[in-house]
């Protein structure tokens, strides 16, 4: 590996500490012989992989003092912030694909797998409870497309859907209020792969996202008056409270 090369490696591999131990901006890092040791290399690599990151605004190195964090960087695998609707929306769009994909060369075995998964989330297994079913019905579909990149995709957008919080709360109350209809749809889908059929696949995909996004755009709406209704209420009794105090 040259010089130039390894350099640019350790300067990932601070990032990556910084991101681990929870450096927060104006945090002193490690010295550079401890470093040296943690990555196995020599301390002049270490010091051209500071100054590269303080080029880049990352690093602040003080002569005399030290090296500090200037802006705690996002791990490698960090995910964006992102609202429900644009998660919902980009399953949409490359999960119908999946299932289009999928149509022509799914096997036997994953559809059999499928029909067992539609049941669950019925509530016809008690040891599989509906959204782990739900979440392997997809990956299984995605997996079916045999492209590893398609594959790759939307199991991250599955991780934004879990893995955060306020997306992760919207699919969930939109679940609890209209679980028989996630049912019906999954079950479309997979008719849909059975029937060898890319193009009623996709159709089916996709009507099950506009449904999704409908839903979380009704709860959205919902919410909102409900907080407006709060506020008009709160207002109301202060006002009420200054008139009486006149």
């Amino acid at each position: 590996m040259s010089q130039k090369r390894l350099f640019h490696t350790v300067a990932d591999q601070i990032l990556q500490l910084i991101a681990d131990e929870g450096f927060g901006p104006g945090a002193k890092l490690p010295g550079e012989r401890e470093l040296a040791e943690r990555f196995g290399v020599s301390r002049v690599t270490v010091r051209e992989a500071e100054v590269a990151l303080q080029a880049q605004g990352k690093l602040a190195i003080k002569t005399g003092s030290g090296v500090f964090v200037c802006s705690t960087p996002q791990r490698a695998d960090a995910l964006p912030v992102v609202s429900p609707f644009e998660v919902t929306e980009a399953r949409s769009l490359f999960e119908s694909e999946a299932a289009a994909l999928a149509a022509s060369v799914i096997t036997d075995e994953a559809l059999a797998r499928l029909e067992y998964l539609v049941e669950a989330m019925g509530g016809a297994n008690p040891d599989l409870d509906a959204d782990t079913a739900d979440r392997e019905f997809h990956r299984l579909i995605a997996a079916s497309a045999n492209n590893a990149a398609v594959l790759h995709t939307i199991e991250t957008l599955w991780r934004m859907r879990t893995e955060q919080p306020a997306v992760s709360a919207a699919h969930q109350a939109v679940c609890e209020i209209d679980d028989s209809s996630r049912v019906d749809e999954h079950a479309a889908i997979l008719n849909a792969l059975k029937a060898r059929d890319p193009a009623a696949a996709r159709r089916a995909m996709r009507t099950h996202f506009n449904r999704l996004l409908a839903a979380m755009l009704d709860a959205s709406a919902a919410s909102a008056l409900q907080a407006l209704e709060r506020q008009m209420a709160a207002s109301r009794e202060r006002f009420l409270i200054s008139t009486h105090s006149v």
